[in-house]
């Protein structure tokens, strides 16, 4: 099947002879009852495995589907729900190493998984170097023996850093270390991680997946190689997900398609009037032509979501605050992926060692939401008209 028809399809098993419901049932359960001694020993074994029910905390019915169809989508060999992305982030980690292991984070990683490896890892023996996104040769010198997962986020968060994928995994895998990456931007739909040699995706399924803004959700893809060891990292630290954020989930993965078409062509429209825009002095999102990550993005993404950064001209922080205080269709949040436009200041050299940041002016990160180009442009117009008078 192909990639729309997979998603109104997979994942609607029927669990019931005779007529079905279109979608996927809702099972609210802590207990699962079994028949016999023996199913429930049998259950018991394989409770690392998602396509069994042992307990509610494991997931149910309606998990399983919202599990095999992420997977399918992505061509990963299993998946499990987690309750928000960052736990994501904290089971795909902690499934690959110890104390005393080592692992290398893209220094424009996502700010909370800094956060984690820094306040977290750190206290437990293992320890975290960072490596310039789009420097190869940084990543081979700062490996080590103990090295066992190399970290990356594509494109970057804030600046959107595009990275060699297939050429980072390569690396990676020569010297024995596991790759995971945070794919939430593009989705299993405009990347396929696996077929590029990442050994775990991670997905804040709360962004595009559910993509209307009113449930949190993790979700880990694997490989055969990986998915036991995510499976009893995600059991151990008790991580449960409410089987009503999961249909949400669901529900929202059926339009992911056409959502996401309408946030790219909005993103791309957005960013073609800013580049006409004196006030602006750089857009960073890797569709556009001139992007420095344009190439990679070309070669190995299907698509672009709608989320991107620009950088202004030079200008006093009251500025900028006119500017966003003004904007009546774009929220401020720090969230996206829903259906809403959002914009936020941004301070990338907040969230730099290994790099450094040569911003010229503020920064802003934008998304671009499903309401009409034009009205986004207005609303964007008239803030500019603050942010001078402003200045």
């Amino acid at each position: 099947m192909k990639f729309d028809t997979q998603l109104a399809h997979l994942g609607r098993r029927p669990t019931v002879k005779g007529g079905h419901a279109v979608n996927v049932p809702v099972v609210h359960a802590s207990t699962i009852l079994f028949d016999s001694v023996e199913q429930m020993k049998e259950a018991t074994q394989n409770r690392s495995d998602p396509n069994w029910i042992h307990y509610g905390r494991g997931g149910t019915q309606t998990h399983v589907a919202l599990q095999e169809s992420v997977a399918e989508l992505e061509g990963a060999h299993a998946a499990l729900c987690v309750p928000s992305g960052l736990a994501a982030v904290v089971v795909s980690i902690l499934s690959q190493v110890k104390a005393g292991d080592h692992l290398l984070v893209a220094d424009s990683v996502y700010a909370p998984t800094r956060g984690f490896c820094e306040g977290f890892l750190k206290r437990f023996g293992v320890e975290t170097d960072y490596y310039a996104p789009l420097d190869l040769d940084d990543l081979r010198r700062k490996l080590r023996p103990e090295t066992r997962v190399v970290y990356t986020e594509a494109p970057g968060s804030l600046t959107f850093e595009m990275q060699d994928i297939p050429a980072i995994s390569e690396v990676a895998h020569a010297h024995g270390a596991k790759v995971i990456l945070d794919n939430t931007w593009a989705t299993p739909m405009y990347f396929k991680s696996f077929a590029h040699g990442v050994d775990i995706s991670v997905h804040a399924g709360t962004k595009y997946i559910v993509g209307h803004s009113d449930a949190m959700l993790g979700l880990v893809l694997t490989n055969d190689e990986t998915t036991a060891a995510a499976q009893r990292q995600a059991d151990l630290l008790g991580y449960a997900c409410g089987p009503d954020d999961i249909y949400l989930a669901l529900r929202g993965l059926r339009t992911l398609s056409v959502r996401l078409e309408r946030h790219q062509k909005n993103a791309l429209a957005l960013c073609n009037w800013l580049s006409q825009r004196q006030e602006v002095s750089r857009l960073f999102y890797p569709a556009l032509p001139d992007d420095p990550g344009h190439k990679i993005w070309k070669r190995d993404f299907l698509g672009a979501s709608g989320l991107f950064a620009v950088e202004l001209q030079p200008v006093s922080d009251e500025s900028v605050g006119a500017f966003l205080n003004s904007l009546e269709l774009f929220g401020m949040g720090y969230s996206w992926g829903g259906y809403e436009s959002l914009a936020i200041p941004t301070n990338p050299s907040d969230y730099r060692t290994a790099t450094s940041w040569n911003g010229r002016g503020p920064t802003l990160r934008l998304h671009a939401g499903l309401e009409d180009a034009a009205d986004l442009v207005q609303d964007l117009e008239q803030a500019f008209v603050q942010l001078r008078a402003g200045q």
